[in-house]
């Protein structure tokens, strides 16, 4: 048996009985402290680090008596955030001394970034983590923590999208409750992309269920689309890359002409993911947004969520783009008149349905738009 001392994000109940599989009375936890120790933020993440600072003393939580299976669902959760356990000696409440381990960062790998807060971290990311642990811990003795700690920037973009739906006005001609029944929920595949598939029964329009069918769906996240718009030159901007997915289809023409697009990063609103990413794609300020649309772009199949935008900005003035090397990006833009990609619309040579949807949009309001900068 093994005792050990948290003092981060497994401080926060819900999260540690997630990743254990267990808890309540099962679980023997008591207030605890480590001496010349304190617990910092880490700049750019949502979790925390603990750091020798002999002027506090780190708070956290002792949970006594974990078998080698909870420890192997620890080391699998924190493995993936490249932490290692550590003998040391922790003070409780009553102020008697207990030896215990604990998860140490690996040295120089974080930069600090201010004192840690618990409540105000599970009041930021507490759900987003759970919903993403939950992800995580169904691929434990499946997927390496190694291979899932690549995953985790996706996996907490389809938990910020997960929540996000979730907390959108429920449909008032059906209770799900009632009318969808789950009886088994598998996650097939994580990757950058994952693959999700349950055995479910639906409300039919006559009343009654369906019988049980398996259906699969492939989840990415949110996603922010632009297409910019300079109203004065009477001009659009469209960028041009490789997309395995349509080759992977059988596609001859895998290259596809697309406005500036990207998935939403948690904490990012579809607006900020927009506009970073037309710097990013562009290199093209956005001065005004046009909200066109938010919707599933293919709700038979994918669980993508997107925002398309149309961007007021000048063409004249374009600095960098091109993509993240970092991502694999590769790529070109082109400026085109309004007639032009009308044009192409027409003769359909555009193969990306937001690009028709944000074209068809701006046939409609670019009159109001070029009389709104004369």
């Amino acid at each position: 048996m093994v005792d050990l001392f948290f003092y981060g994000t497994l401080r926060f109940v819900p999260l540690l009985e997630l990743v254990l599989g267990r808890g309540g009375d099962d679980l023997d936890v008591v207030q605890a402290g480590l001496p010349g120790h304190a617990v910092f933020a880490v700049k750019d993440q949502i979790f925390p680090m603990i750091a020798a600072d002999p002027d506090h003393v780190a708070q956290g939580v002792l949970v006594r008596g974990l078998s080698q299976g909870d420890l192997a669902a620890l080391n699998y959760y924190e493995g993936g955030f490249d932490y290692t356990l550590k003998p040391i000696s922790v003070t409780l409440s009553s102020g008697e001394l207990a030896q215990a381990e604990v998860y140490f960062p690996t040295e120089g790998l974080w930069q600090q970034d201010g004192f840690w807060d618990l409540d105000a971290w599970v009041a930021d990311w507490g759900a987003l983590t759970l919903r993403a642990a939950e992800e995580v811990m169904s691929y434990q003795d499946r997927v390496s923590a190694e291979a899932m700690t690549r995953c985790f920037p996706s996996v907490r973009r389809r938990a910020d999208a997960w929540l996000t739906a979730q907390s959108r006005p429920e449909d008032p001609a059906h209770d799900l409750a009632r009318d969808v029944v789950v009886h088994q929920h598998k996650r097939a595949f994580v990757n950058f992309f994952a693959m999700e598939e349950m055995d479910l029964q639906f409300r039919r329009y006559d009343g009654s269920l369906s019988p049980v069918v398996n259906r699969a769906a492939a989840l990415v996240g949110r996603a922010s689309v632009v297409l910019p718009y300079d109203p004065i030159r009477d001009q659009v901007l469209l960028v041009e890359q490789f997309r395995a997915a349509t080759f992977i289809a059988g596609e001859k023409q895998p290259w596809m002409w697309e406005p500036v697009a990207g998935l939403i990063d948690p904490g990012e609103t579809p607006e900020q993911a927009a506009c970073r990413e037309a710097m990013e794609e562009a290199g093209v300020a956005i001065s005004r947004l046009e909200p066109v649309t938010h919707a599933y772009p293919s709700s038979g199949a994918s669980g993508e969520f997107i925002h398309i935008f149309v961007g007021l900005t000048d063409l004249s003035d374009i600095n960098g783009g091109g993509g993240v090397a970092g991502e694999h990006e590769d790529l070109r833009s082109e400026i085109l008149g309004f007639e032009q990609l009308m044009q192409g619309i027409d003769d359909h040579s555009y193969q990306d349905m937001p690009l028709v949807t944000a074209a068809l949009w701006l046939s409609r309001h670019r009159d109001r738009l070029r009389a709104e900068v004369s």
